[in-house]
């Protein structure tokens, strides 16, 4: 499967010439709807419908960027809704589940450098709270 991706879908960062994505192609979105549950209906009582291929945008932006999630752009509809859609997809693991099957066919298609990683350091707090930096 291959993805074919409009130019608002991807920005290539100047400083090192890399592809972010930072809208969900339609051939991803084919793929992580089907395990999604059926959304709200429009018209229903209740606050506004945001449709979750909108929140899952902005999830990734997040996830991205690093961004808050109430300082979310407006573009993805309410920062509290899209942390609220990604809590309760990681408590179902659909968000764990569905980055798996992402990353097979990005595999498949492109190939993951496996032989590297990145860890923020920052996630995690420091062992005892000591501050040993020798």
């Amino acid at each position: 499967m291959t993805c074919i991706q409009k130019e608002e879908e991807i920005r290539t960062d100047k400083y090192n010439n890399h592809h972010t994505i930072i809208r969900i192609p339609d051939k991803l979105w084919n793929e992580i709807q089907m395990r999604l549950h059926k959304e709200k209906p429009s018209g229903t009582i209740g606050r506004p419908v945001i449709p979750y291929r909108k929140v899952l945008d902005g999830i990734i932006y997040v996830l991205r960027t690093g961004y808050q999630w109430k300082m979310l752009p407006k573009e993805y509809g309410s920062g509290s809704t899209c942390h609220r859609r990604f809590q309760e997809w990681n408590r179902l693991d659909i968000f764990k589940k569905t980055w798996i099957r992402l990353l097979k066919i990005y595999d498949a298609t492109n190939g993951i450098n496996w032989t590297w990683q990145s860890f923020d350091s920052i996630s995690i707090k420091s062992p005892l709270g000591g501050n040993d930096w020798k």
